[in-house]
């Protein structure tokens, strides 16, 4: 038997629930649809289980798209503050961790607890384990199977989210639903995820596993300074995940090992007040001891006194770790990416409704669309933002 709503959403995590909360709340009959087992998964598991669930410096520019200004509406309209308060509203103890990175102190639930919570209070029914298969429009209404039978609707919500981590449950559904309504795809791809080495990189960096420095990555005239993590398939650390986003393949990557000042200095106080310590020593007072031994012959730098460094070979040294510039052999792709790059081209969607503009009631919100937030809750924030205008308008 068809089941009649105002709205349903596909798609329980971030974007979605916070949409069907906003819609319910106007009095609109919503149901939201997952195939997950389990509700907001991506949410759990977010910040090491604690949820970086917005930011405090959120603002368009930190937000990739081929419309920059399609963001700008759902940000100012919704904006980190107003989440806040909801957080604050629920009683939800939470921390700054880093630039502005707001964390649950206890655990990521507490998040999905309050989207459930909003979703009750506003009569909304969600539903998991619910396979959606095919999707027609009809006379001003959309007929969506399910494994819970079929469901009408003047309006369908896609909250599906990207490719990202398909151990979670990530499918191109949202994609191949904008396809079937002729609206076009910005190519996708892994964003904010390690970068893969080439063997000969490999072969040393891999044995630093574990080792972490502070640097700036750069490339494509954006540049991010936070650190980098060694690790046995690559590259990774918060530093390496922003760059990602950015990096196109067989680009290289310009890595300043000394972000926060200069290195050359540094070796030149060290050479003045022990002429007899080896470059190694002075090293080892910036960096991990272990990092050093591998960096060395690495970077061609080679290890001697310092007082037999004459002219500019002190300062060579010093720029070998300062101008490191490395070619990725690639990325650890979707099993690992925080999130996936492209998507729902936005130039077929309103930015102040997320509706098609081409296809009444179709609208598409959260990650599915194009547009891919840094590093450090900007993703989330984007959820909120866009659910929360679609939530005023379906």
């Amino acid at each position: 038997m068809s089941q009649h709503r105002d709205v349903v959403v596909i798609g329980a995590g971030a974007a979605g629930l916070f949409c069907a909360a906003e819609a319910g709340k106007r009095g609109r009959k919503v149901e939201v649809l997952d195939h997950a087992k389990r509700l907001g998964g991506k949410i759990l598991m977010s910040g090491g289980g604690r949820c970086n669930f917005t930011n405090m410096y959120a603002s368009p520019e930190n937000f990739i798209s081929q419309n920059p200004h399609f963001c700008k509406s759902a940000l100012s309209r919704y904006t980190q503050w107003d989440f806040i308060a909801l957080v604050e509203q629920y009683s939800i103890a939470y921390h700054e961790k880093t630039l502005g990175q707001l964390f649950c102190n206890d655990t990521a639930k507490d998040i999905v607890d309050m989207l459930m919570q909003e979703c009750k209070q506003a009569n909304v029914v969600v539903s998991n384990r619910c396979e959606v298969g095919d999707i027609r429009f009809e006379d001003g209404l959309y007929y969506v199977q399910s494994a819970k039978g079929e469901y009408i609707a003047p309006s369908l919500v896609i909250a599906t989210g990207g490719l990202s981590m398909p151990k979670l449950g990530a499918t191109p559904f949202g994609y191949k639903v904008a396809e079937q309504f002729n609206i076009p795809i910005i190519p996708t791809r892994a964003a904010l995820v390690p970068f893969t080495l080439h063997e000969h990189d490999k072969s040393v960096l891999g044995e630093l596993s574990g080792i972490s420095v502070d640097a700036s990555a750069g490339c494509n005239n954006t540049q991010f300074n936070e650190n980098i993590l060694f690790t046995h398939r690559g590259l990774s650390g918060p530093a390496v995940l922003q760059i990602s986003s950015y990096w196109e393949p067989g680009q290289a990557v310009d890595f300043n090992l000394y972000p926060n000042g200069d290195l050359y200095e540094v070796l030149s106080k060290e050479q003045q007040q022990s002429p007899d310590a080896q470059l190694s020593t002075a090293l080892a007072k910036v960096y991990p001891k272990r990092f050093v031994q591998s960096a060395l012959p690495y970077l061609n730098v080679e290890n001697k006194p310092l007082k037999q460094y004459q002219g500019k070979q002190l300062a060579q040294a010093a720029q070998a770790f300062m101008q490191w510039q490395l070619k990725p052999n690639g990325t650890e792709g979707y099993r690992t990416a925080e999130v996936t790059l492209g998507g729902v081209d936005t130039d077929y969607v309103s930015s102040k409704t997320m509706e098609c503009k081409s296809q009444p009631g179709l609208y598409f919100i959260g990650e599915v669309l194009d547009v891919t937030g840094w590093l450090g809750g900007y993703n989330f924030q984007w959820a909120w933002s866009s659910g929360y205008v679609a939530g005023q308008a379906v």
